[in-house]
């Protein structure tokens, strides 16, 4: 955590602060559920129901998920097992979205293959047809998720760059600005110039973009995801940037986390980024101090503010 996130934690509970980034192991988390009543997972800390069963006694009442998507923490099996479930919406929101701008031009404007070249001493100064890339403004964006995020980004499109916008959603959305809301995801694949992966992780959305959505896409059409990796059928991408079906592709997640293919960190034609959506200081100490006021609340005997 954060050095802010951190002494405030020591000084309002007893607290004990993992030294290691690496996910826990099943055993951890398992003793971690015996042992505290309450644990702040992050990403990649699969609490699963193996892992409640393997507790025996639990003397957790709480997970105060450090971030957003808590796809990784199975909540039925939680509530099961008496302990409740937070995370931490609206903290990340911006930041997750700037990132996602940040793909999107970096892969219209081949920016990542640029700085390579540079770096590699072989540039030889500018001509003009030098590394051609798609021009933003003005452009149609698809926004596959209308939430919190997805609706930031899609006001960056507008108001930024004068895009279209169109949208997937469960619900119409009013964002006071315009937008279309199609019903299909392969159908608003091909008819835009970027689309932009904003919705939950989880079983109901893995794969959404598989490889009929991917062939529906124009073929300088651009992807960005900035969601879960496993939204994306990563394999089908691969082909798709292989073959030139598609234009190019910004991610900040990939299908298996932290491993990232050699194919496809050979490509040219693909920005990646090592899960930067929230990694501003300013941000994860937001999201520090909501998951801690969580735990207070909790503590105290109070509602939860974000309970899922």
């Amino acid at each position: 955590m954060t050095h802010a996130v951190e002494t405030r934690a020591k000084a309002e509970f007893d607290t004990e602060i993992r030294q290691s980034n690496a996910p826990m192991t099943a055993d951890e988390m398992s003793q971690a559920l015996q042992d505290f009543d309450a644990v702040i997972p992050s990403l990649g800390d699969a609490f699963s129901p193996a892992v409640f069963d393997a507790a025996g006694d639990i003397r957790c009442k709480l997970l105060a998920n450090f971030g957003v998507g808590y796809n990784h923490i199975d909540v039925n099996a939680a509530k099961a097992a008496g302990v409740a479930v937070t995370n931490t919406p609206g903290a990340v929101t911006d930041a997750t979205a700037d990132i996602a701008m940040t793909l999107l031009l970096m892969s219209a404007r081949r920016a990542a293959e640029g700085e390579r070249l540079v770096r590699s001493g072989q540039w030889e100064g500018w001509h003009p047809t030098q590394m051609l890339g798609l021009h933003v403004t003005g452009k149609h964006v698809g926004i596959v998720g209308l939430g919190r995020i997805g609706e930031a980004i899609a006001r960056r499109c507008h108001f930024g760059f004068g895009m279209t916008v169109s949208y997937i959603a469960r619900s119409e959305k009013s964002p006071g600005f315009p937008v279309q809301r199609i019903q299909s995801v392969a159908a608003m694949a091909a008819e835009v110039d970027f689309l932009v992966i904003a919705v939950p992780g989880g079983a109901e959305t893995r794969h959404l973009v598989d490889a009929n959505v991917l062939a529906a896409m124009k073929p300088t059409g651009h992807l960005v995801n900035i969601a879960r990796g496993e939204v994306v059928d990563e394999e089908a991408l691969i082909s798709a940037l292989e073959t030139g079906a598609l234009g190019g592709a910004g991610l900040d997640v990939y299908e298996f986390e932290p491993e990232v293919p050699a194919r496809l960190r050979g490509l040219e034609n693909v920005t990646l980024l090592p899960h930067l959506g929230t990694a501003a200081e300013e941000v994860r100490s937001a999201m520090g101090h909501m998951a801690l006021d969580n735990v207070s609340a909790q503590q105290d005997g109070r509602p939860l503010p974000n309970p899922v």
